[in-house]
C-alpha cells in the first residue's frame, strides 16, 4: 500500500511539473480570456456500485473481473465532490461516496452442477462509506498548449484518475429466522481465536486505492458532465467475510468463545452448505474462500458546477 501511494505521489508531481507555467491570461473558449488558471468545481454523482469477492459470480469459477461479474446485484450509490483544476490539465478532488454491495452463492442455480459455490450457499451485504483524495490527469491539455496555438480547447476531455481513500464496511448475513446480523464479531473463520493464531480479526475501516478513467464534457462555462469508471483496490479479502477455510469442530470451538444467540448465529452462519458430505469442501476444515483480495467499483454519472472563473474580455 505504501509503495503504491508513493508511486502515485511521484506521478502527480512529474505530470504537474510538465504543465506549462501559468500566464496572466488563461484562454478558455468562445474567444474569451480568463485571468485565473485555477478552476474549482463542486458536484454530485449518481453511481452504479458492484463488487468482486469470493461469493456468487457468473459461472462461479473465480475468473477475474468481467469474466466473473454478476450485474444482477448492482446497486445504486451516490457521491459528492469538490475539485481544483489547473489549466484544465491536472486536478485534485476530494470525494465522498456512499452505497451498498451484496453477493450470494444461490444466484448460481443455473450452473449449480458445475460449481461448488452454489452448494456453499454463503451470502453477504454491506454498506460502503468512502472518502478519497483523487488526482485527475487530462492528457489532451498536458501535451498541447491551446493558448499558444490560439485554438479553442476541446470541450470533451478524457482523463485518468488515481488516488488514495479510506472506507468503512460491515458485512452482514441473514439468519434462517430472517434477522440480519453482523458477521465480523462472529469469527466465522476463527479470526482472533487462539486455535487460529494466523487468522487476525479484520478491521471494518481500511485504506483503499481508487483508480479509473473518465471523460468530461463542458456543457457551458458553468456546467460539466462526466462519465467515469472507478475501481477500488483493497488490502483485504474479508469484504464479504469469506477468505480461507472452515473451522474445525465448530460446535465445541464456538461454545468456548460464545454463548446464547451469538453462539447460535456463529454456528449457523459459518457453514450454510446445502449438502454436507465427504466429497464437498464444506466439511469442517475444507475450503471456504480463496484468499484473493476483494474489490468494489462504480460507474459514475457526474454533474458539476464551476466557480472561480473570471472573464476579462
Amino acid at each position: 500500500m505504501k509503495k503504491i501511494f508513493l508511486t502515485f505521489i511521484a506521478i502527480v508531481l512529474l505530470l504537474g511539473a510538465s504543465v506549462q507555467k501559468a500566464s496572466a491570461q488563461y484562454y478558455f473558449y468562445d474567444n474569451n480570456y480568463y485571468d485565473n488558471p485555477w478552476l474549482f468545481e463542486i458536484g454530485g454523482s449518481l453511481n452504479a456500485m458492484n463488487c468482486l469477492t469470493d461469493l456468487g459470480g457468473t459461472k462461479g469459477i473465480g475468473k477475474k473481473f468481467v469474466k466473473d461479474l454478476n450485474t444482477g446485484v448492482t446497486k445504486l450509490a451516490g457521491s459528492v465532490y469538490l475539485s481544483a483544476m489547473y489549466k484544465s490539465a491536472v486536478a485534485i478532488r476530494v470525494e465522498g461516496t456512499f452505497g451498498n454491495i451484496e453477493a450470494y452463492d444461490r444466484i448460481l442455480e443455473k450452473v449449480k452442477n458445475t460449481t461448488p459455490r452454489y452448494n456453499r450457499n454463503l451470502s453477504f451485504r454491506s454498506k460502503i462509506s468512502e472518502i478519497a483524495l483523487i488526482a485527475e490527469l487530462h492528457p489532451m491539455f498536458i501535451f498541447r498548449n491551446y493558448q499558444e496555438r490560439d485554438e479553442d480547447p476541446p470541450r470533451l476531455s478524457p482523463y485518468l484518475a488515481i488516488g488514495i481513500g479510506f472506507f468503512n464496511f460491515n458485512p452482514q448475513a441473514k439468519t434462517n429466522a430472517g434477522k440480519w446480523v453482523d458477521l465480523q464479531p462472529l469469527s466465522t473463520e476463527g479470526q482472533g481465536f487462539a486455535e487460529y493464531a494466523d487468522r487476525k480479526v479484520y478491521k471494518l475501516s481500511q485504506m483503499n486505492i481508487p483508480m479509473g478513467a473518465g471523460i468530461k464534457y463542458e456543457i457551458s462555462p458553468m456546467l460539466n458532465l462526466r462519465g467515469e469508471f472507478m475501481l477500488r483496490k483493497l488490502n483485504t479479502d474479508y469484504l464479504d467475510d469469506v477468505s480461507t477455510r472452515y473451522v474445525l469442530d465448530p460446535e465445541n470451538l464456538y461454545a468456548k468463545y460464545f454463548t446464547g444467540t451469538q453462539y447460535a448465529n456463529a454456528l449457523e452462519l459459518n457453514n450454510r452448505s446445502k449438502i454436507k458430505s465427504e466429497q464437498l469442501a464444506s466439511l469442517p476444515g475444507g475450503i471456504r474462500g480463496y484468499n484473493n483480495k476483494d474489490s468494489y467499483f462504480t460507474f459514475n454519472l457526474k454533474l458539476g458546477i464551476n466557480f472561480g472563473r473570471e472573464r476579462i474580455r
